[in-house]
């Protein structure tokens, strides 16, 4: 079995390692890898993942398995938001012996990082890497996350039913959600009737981007689609709007974001449109008002949890969608009454869970079945919930 036995030794001289039975200790532990950026251009929404995950578990801290409680450990790997890093900080994981994995922010370090938990047979839910190749290359990953293909099909759809028709396209080169997520929604817009006056792309770890902005202004746009990172996107919003231009900003999920609006300055964030996973706002789902009073309340406990997430206590979706794929994760484990990896991938493309981000369950690639987005605008320095958008 795929988990690591913490026990005194006494205990341990009377077990055999890998079974699971009535002398095991009460301090045996399963761990359960965090695959995160915490440091690097997506390092803000991967700590705001991890906050999730951390706070699940103060909520959720044991499994029990034919009898035996068993204690969940967070493993932590910082993947440093970087393809290369994150296949060193997922063999890492599969060296410290984790029996399920959960992340990446960010599609393309958790594509980089498949193939090594498929390899040793650990299960992976991925939480807002939003990329098709995430599951369709690799069988052992799953996630609780609308995709691209429906992310900027929704942001499409919504540009085009506000009147716009002309919209330009910015994007960064080499970032598969970046890429991705512009493709779709080109695709969608052209499809509605749409015309695309520019496409424009940046390098990683540009932050001059005047040059395409003007390019971006002499082509008339009426809204600009930027799927692009925290730590750009304010820089983008700025330098666009010190140029004059007035076209509307849209975005998908890495925007949901109030570090961008504080670092933009309100007034040039102001009517920044984007798409997300979840808003605080909605108290249609029992389950999210429980969990919006218990992770504020733990957030303001402790200063370091406000720093860590922007500041303040306002609750991004990608926060609580580590909190249900930590808990489909532990409802798959239990269900399957085992940690062995084949065991626990079997049972999450059944098991159902009833979580914050709506009911959760994956389709035979491994997706979780979503419909529908939540747009929010930002009006005066905040965001605000707008509609939710179902693609036609």
């Amino acid at each position: 079995m795929n988990f690591k036995k913490v026990c005194t030794m006494a205990a341990a001289a009377c077990m055999t390692v890998g079974m699971i039975g009535s002398a095991v200790s009460a301090e045996d532990v399963i761990k359960i890898g965090i695959f995160e950026p915490q440091t690097g251009e997506n390092g803000g929404g991967g700590i705001q993942e991890i906050q999730g995950a951390r706070y699940a578990n103060e909520i959720r801290p044991t499994v029990t398995i034919d009898g035996v409680e068993y204690q969940v450990e967070l493993d932590e790997v910082d993947n440093k938001s970087d393809k290369t890093e994150a296949v060193t900080a997922a063999q890492k994981l599969v060296a410290d012996g984790v029996v399920g994995v959960l992340g990446s922010y960010g599609s393309g370090v958790s594509i980089a990082a498949g193939p090594i938990f498929a390899d040793a047979s650990i299960p992976a839910i991925g939480v807002s890497c939003t990329n098709p190749q995430v599951t369709s290359g690799c069988e052992w990953y799953f996630r609780t996350c609308f995709l691209d293909p429906f992310q900027g099909s929704v942001m499409a759809q919504y540009a085009f039913d506000e009147g716009y028709t002309k919209a330009a396209v910015i994007e960064q080169l080499g970032d598969d959600y970046s890429t991705g997520l512009a493709a779709y929604f080109v695709k969608k817009f052209k499809e509605l009737g749409g015309e695309i006056v520019t496409d424009q792309q940046f390098q990683t770890n540009q932050s001059d981007f005047k040059a395409i902005l003007t390019e971006v202004k002499a082509a008339g746009a009426e809204c600009i689609f930027a799927p692009t990172s925290i730590t750009t996107a304010p820089l983008v919003i700025k330098q666009a709007r010190e140029l004059g231009i007035e076209a509307a900003f849209m975005a998908g999920d890495t925007w949901y974001n109030t570090t961008i609006i504080d670092n933009a300055g309100q007034e040039y964030a102001e009517g920044m449109v984007c798409s997300t996973f979840f808003d605080e706002a909605d108290d249609s789902n029992e389950v999210a008002v429980e969990f919006v009073k218990g992770y504020k309340e733990w957030l303001n406990a402790d200063s370091a949890r406000i720093d860590r997430n922007g500041g303040n206590d306002s609750i991004v979706g990608n926060t609580a969608l580590c909190f249900d794929a930590y808990n489909t994760m532990l409802d798959a484990i239990e269900a399957a009454q085992s940690t062995e990896g084949e065991a626990v991938k079997a049972t999450l493309q059944e098991v159902e869970h009833v979580g914050v981000t709506g009911n959760i369950k994956f389709d035979a690639i491994g997706d979780a079945e979503k419909d529908t987005a939540y747009i929010d605008i930002v009006k005066d320095g905040k965001f605000e919930f707008l509609k939710t958008v179902t693609v036609q």
